[in-house]
This record gives C-alpha cells, structure tokens and sequence, in this order.
C-alpha cells in the first residue's frame, strides 16, 4: 500500500510517499480503508523534531492520529458485523492524553474496536474525520467550562477546526461570541458562524477592541486554541470571575499566565489536560458530534483536501497559517 513516511526530521520536504506492508490488525483491532486522514498543527510539528521529550517518534514513520473510511478486515476476536461499516476512528497508536499521533496518512490503517465510531449516514466520511479530534474535544471543552446564556466568549483561532465548532456550539447555548483569528478569510468564516464580534489578533489593540465589544465588561471565559503570546493576552479581556480554557497552542506554546494575579481576580484557569481524563466519555462525545452534524446543528469546516502524494503542500499550508477549518488528505 502507499504511505507517506516523514524520512527524517525537518521541513515539509521530509514527507515521502512510499510503497509500505498492509499491516495486520491483531486482537482487538481492524483494518479500515482509509477514505480521508486528518493532518493535524501537531503533524507538522511533530515531523519538525519537536516534542520527542513527549512524543516518541523516530524517522521514518507515518504521521496521523485519525481516519475514516470503511471497515477492510478484523482482528480475532472482532465481531464480523463490523465488517463494511462506515467509521472513523483514532489510529491504533493514538490516544487522549497518550499514544502516538501516527499510522493515518495511508491508504490502509489500523484502529482499535474501542475508539470506533459508525458515521451517520447523512454525513460523509471528509466531514466524520474532520470531527474524529474536534467534534470529541469541542464538547469536552463545553462541557467542562459550562457556559451561560447570555455570557460573552472570546474563541481564539476561531477559523481552525476546533474554533469553528466551539463559535457554533457557545452560540447554540445562547452564548455572545467574539471570534479572534488572523486574516479576513478567517474572520469572515467566524462572523458567518454566528460571532457576534470578530478581532484580528495580528493588529495593535485586538484585546481593547474584544473587551469593547462586551460594552467594556470583558468576556466571562475565554477558549484559547492560540496559546503563546496570544493567549496570554487575551487572558486581559475577561472579567473578573471568569473562565480561561486553554486547548491549543498554535502560535507555538502553550500560554504563560500570572496564575496568582488571575486568582486574585477569582478567574478560574483549566489546561488542556483537566479536560482529558479518564472519567471522560469520549466515544459518547464522537457519537454527540457526529449526532449534531448529521442533524445541521453544526457545519463541519473542510478548508483543503490534498492527496497523499500533497502531504507536504498540507504541511506548508498549516504552517503558513493560511489553512481554514480542517484539512484533510485522501488517497
């Protein structure tokens, strides 16, 4: 089968298709034809040599967490009616809070029989991966910041996967949304998501400018899917008693908080992994996702798809910030 490896660590040219074994799904586990791979801001970082302290890969591997397609064969002691189902899964070596993000851009990949989701059928295979990661981690994120009819929500990298969904999940709970991304293609996308204020964070002022479309109160939580530099300023837009949930970390890093300052302010802190415990749910959280995007209570953003033999023009695009929504690499 074919396969991008990323050969070495480096830049996007490192990513290689190569001819590769089908591999063998073992106990508990099946192999899915793969119909489209999510490329993740991780990938790419991950393939650049960082992170190995946390993440164990070494070149050459196949990157990608997550996958749909359709259910090829089983391992021993999976049951024969999941033979020919439409999933979409995590990849048998990734996980929540563990494992490897690696395995997905192929024409054929494992999964585990516990991290398998059935697709609806008024959803598409393009549109369940492109919620494998997002729709499960958008409602843990909901779930754990509870938020309030009425109460104002500043969503950093609001034109990213994650951010369109959260922009149309804190509007359904009668939310305000103000949307912070760079560039007007992203701003545009969030105000037609339903923000009710949208902020460039690549120009002067953008807190002063979020905190002024509250009426000057400031936002009660804050999702910050941006992290670094970003995220910590737009720590200074929440009102006293607020929330700040910090998912992401695409401007590089996650954000440096005065912790004891925000405390003193009684502003509640949540990291990324107070949402990622093992008393999560997550496959009820993929089943709640894919329910509301098969019932057009949610748009699924697919900003580009690439074929594998592009993973490299995916990686670039990721990079250069110039991706909207998800994107996604089919064989």
């Amino acid at each position: 089968m074919r396969a991008v490896q990323a050969v070495e660590f480096g830049g996007p040219e490192v990513l290689e298709v190569r001819e590769t074994a089908i591999p063998v799904p073992g106990p508990g586990e099946v192999l899915i034809e793969v119909a489209a791979a999510d490329v993740m801001f991780l990938d790419t970082k991950l393939r650049s040599g960082w992170g190995t302290d946390y993440f164990a890969v070494r070149p050459p591997y196949v990157p990608g967490g997550a996958i749909a397609g359709v259910v090829g064969a089983i391992g021993p002691d999976v049951a024969a009616s999941w033979l020919g189902k439409r999933v979409c899964a995590q990849t048998a070596a990734s996980g929540i809070g563990g494992g490897l993000p690696i395995g997905g851009y192929a024409e054929q990949a494992l999964a585990k029989i516990d991290t398998l989701t059935e697709i609806p059928d008024a959803l598409s295979l393009t549109q369940a991966v492109a919620l494998t990661h997002d729709g499960k981690t958008s409602l843990a994120v909901m779930d754990r910041v509870a938020v309030r009819p009425g109460e104002w929500v500043l969503i950093t990298a609001a034109g990213g996967g994650l951010g369109t969904l959260l922009t149309q999940f804190a509007r359904a709970a009668g939310a305000h949304v103000v949307a912070a991304a760079r560039g007007q293609a992203k701003l545009e996308l969030a105000a037609r998501l339903g923000a009710d204020a949208v902020v460039d964070y690549s120009e002067p002022g953008w807190v002063e400018r979020a905190r002024a479309a509250t009426g000057g109160a400031g936002v009660g939580v804050v999702l910050d899917g941006a992290g670094g530099e970003l995220g910590s300023a737009a720590a200074e837009a929440l009102a006293d008693g607020g929330r700040f949930l910090g998912y992401g970390s695409a401007a590089g890093d996650f954000p440096e908080l005065d912790r004891e300052a925000l405390a003193r302010r009684s502003i509640e802190v949540i990291g990324l992994f107070d949402i990622t415990g093992g008393e999560v749910d997550w496959r009820a959280l993929s089943e709640r996702a894919l329910a509301a995007a098969a019932a057009a209570e949610v748009e699924v953003i697919i900003g580009q798809t690439f074929p594998l033999d592009r993973a490299a023009e995916a990686h670039a695009a990721i990079e250069a910030r110039s991706t909207l929504g998800r994107t996604l690499l089919t064989p």
